[in-house]
Order: structure tokens, then C-alpha cells, then sequence
């Protein structure tokens, strides 16, 4: 039987899509939308390699499973000591990340097993002192120690066998990242659970992008796959019309008040962009551009590191989803 995980999340968030209060999706707009939108980015995406550890495959293996098992934090990246010359949290992660791989050489399960907080903050370049960055390297910390006993587990202590043991399956992938809590990105809704699962389908996605589409990054229901719903993308629909919010969510916002993960309206935000992003592929589909929802998010994601979305601050939730 097909893993349904995918299908999961299309279908609960097309359900939010179909209740919400704070959040709606403009459908008159997304014809005109698709159209103007450099769709050969979506059809191609690279790996930024600058930013990215690339270079050796085992390791490159194991660096993007532990910056998929860290990717989140966002709700605190205004507070951290960025990369020179950065000012997006995200880079000076995954920078940072890429400069101690070279200087290791790899991370063992054992190694990620013992991880602290404190050695969070010397990888990351961030000071204990610093209360909100110390929260976010703990919980950076607790994320690596899961992945470790994960690894060590189940998977005899190795990354290949848990991606080549998937069967090239994404969906099979996601399901044994989820055997770990900070990637169950799953909320009550209005009685029924909304699945997200951000970075459970953007582990896949890095694979699949780094590693060209075949070795570890070979997945062959990568088209199965929904965006990866997290602050940004968003924030980039709400500013291009396609996503439109109430007066008071629009106001919490631009305010800085930062929404808690799982209410109502962060819930509403995110999965109107997830069913926003299927609506706008199946218009490319009707004009006979098949593009997978995957390389959208690749393609909305890029676009909102433009200075004209960084000028409005987007939502702020602090959570280990995003």
C-alpha cells in the first residue's frame, strides 16, 4: 500500500483552507500569478553550494540530515550573532555547519548523542550569555541527541541505511524521521489533525536537490511531495495577493507580536499557503506546465530573499517546526 503521508497534508490543509477565518486564499489572482513567476527555477533548482557542504558525498550525507534535523529556529533568528556580511539566520546555520564539517571531517551518531548546548554555541558562533540564543542552541542540542539515538537505534548507527532503506521513497523517509518528536509537525484543527511537516519534506527535498536526483537524493515520489510551510513562503503569497489576511492578523504582525505554534491563525497561515501552492500547480497544469509543488516552494522560498519581502517583517512564531 502507497505511504499516504503527502496526501495527508494536502488534504488537511485544503480542509484549513476551506474553514479558515484569518487567512484566505485570492483564486482570482492566481492565473495572472503563475504567468508572471519565472517558472525554469522551479523546474530547476540548485543547491547554493557557497553556504552548503557538498563536496565529499558520505559526509555531504550527513551534514544535510543534521541541518534538516536543526532546521528551524527562525522565531529567534533576529536575536542570534550573524555570519559577516549575512543577515539571514538560516545561511549563518547552515554556513556555520558547513565550516565545522570541514574542520571535523563528519559528525558520528556517537557524537550527536552527546551534544550540548554549549557546544551548540561554539559550532554556531553564538554566545552562552546570550539567553535567546542559549535557548535555541538547547534545543538545537536536544534535536541532534534524537537524531543520534535515532541513528544508533534503529539504523545501526548509519545515514546511509536510513535514506538508502527507504526505498527511495520520500514519503517512507518521512516516516522514520517522524519516529522523532521535534519533526511531528502536526496540530488539532478544528477537531482533525493538520499535518505540515516542514522539515520532514525538506530533508527530502535537500537530498534530492544536493545529490542531483539519484544516489541518496534519488526519490521517486519527490512530485508527491507540498511545500515546506514555514514563515517565509507566507509571508512572499500574502505580499503578492495570492494570500490575504484578516485586519487583526495583519496587525499582530506588523506589530512583531509573535503567534504561538498550533493557533488558530499560525495553523490557518501556513496551510492556506501549502493548498495556495497546489492550486497555483494545477494551473500551471491546465496551461501544460508540469512543475512539482517541491520546486515551487524552491522557486517562492529564493524569491522572498529579495530586499522588497525582507522589507515587511513576516510572522514570528518561536517552535521546532520552522
Amino acid at each position: 500500500m502507497k505511504n499516504r503521508l503527502f496526501s495527508l497534508v494536502r488534504e488537511s490543509c485544503a480542509r484549513v483552507a476551506g474553514l479558515a477565518r484569518s487567512v484566505s486564499i485570492n483564486r482570482d489572482l492566481i492565473g495572472d500569478y503563475v504567468t508572471s513567476l519565472p517558472i525554469e527555477k522551479a523546474l530547476n533548482p540548485v543547491m547554493d553550494t557557497e553556504n552548503h557542504f557538498c563536496d565529499d558525498s558520505e559526509a555531504a550525507l550527513v551534514y544535510f540530515l543534521v541541518l534538516d534535523c536543526i532546521n528551524f529556529g527562525s522565531g529567534w533568528f533576529s536575536e542570534l550573532d550573524l555570519e559577516s556580511g549575512c543577515s539571514n539566520g538560516y545561511f549563518t546555520i547552515a554556513s556555520r555547519l558547513k565550516r565545522d564539517f570541514i574542520a571535523r571531517g563528519n559528525y558520528s551518531p556517537g557524537f550527536l548523542q552527546q551534544m550540548s548546548a554549549e557546544e551548540c554555541c561554539r559550532v554556531f558562533g553564538q554566545r552562552p550569555d546570550n539567553p535567546a540564543a542559549f535557548q535555541l542552541m538547547t534545543l538545537f542540542a536536544a534535536a541532534m541527541r534524537d537524531f543520534g539515538d535515532l541513528l544508533q537505534r534503529d539504523f545501526s548507527g548509519s545515514c546511509r541505511e536510513l535514506v538508502l532503506g527507504a526505498g527511495n521513497s520520500a514519503a517512507e523517509l518521512g516516516a522514520r524521521l517522524l519516529k522523532m518528536p521535534f519533526y511531528r509537525d502536526i496540530f488539532p484543527y478544528a477537531g482533525r489533525d493538520v499535518y505540515l511537516l516542514k522539515r520532514v519534506q525538506i530533508t527530502a527535498s535537500d537530498l534530492y536537490i544536493a545529490f542531483n536526483g539519484s544516489g541518496y537524493g534519488r526519490f521517486d515520489d519527490i512530485c508527491d511531495l507540498t511545500i515546506f510551510a514555514d514563515n517565509l513562503v507566507p509571508h512572499v503569497l500574502m505580499l503578492d495577493g495570492i494570500l490575504q489576511y484578516s485586519d487583526s492578523l495583519a496587525a499582530a504582525i506588523a506589530s512583531g507580536q509573535m503567534l504561538v505554534s498550533g493557533s488558530d491563525a499560525e495553523i490557518e497561515m501556513r496551510a492556506c499557503c501549502v493548498h495556495a501552492v497546489e492550486l497555483m500547480r494545477e494551473e500551471l497544469a491546465i496551461r501544460n506546465i508540469l512543475v512539482s509543488s517541491q520546486g515551487l516552494d524552491y522557486l517562492l522560498w529564493n524569491r522572498g530573499l529579495d530586499e522588497r519581502y525582507a522589507r515587511t517583517p513576516s510572522h514570528v512564531t518561536r517552535c521546532v517546526f520552522y
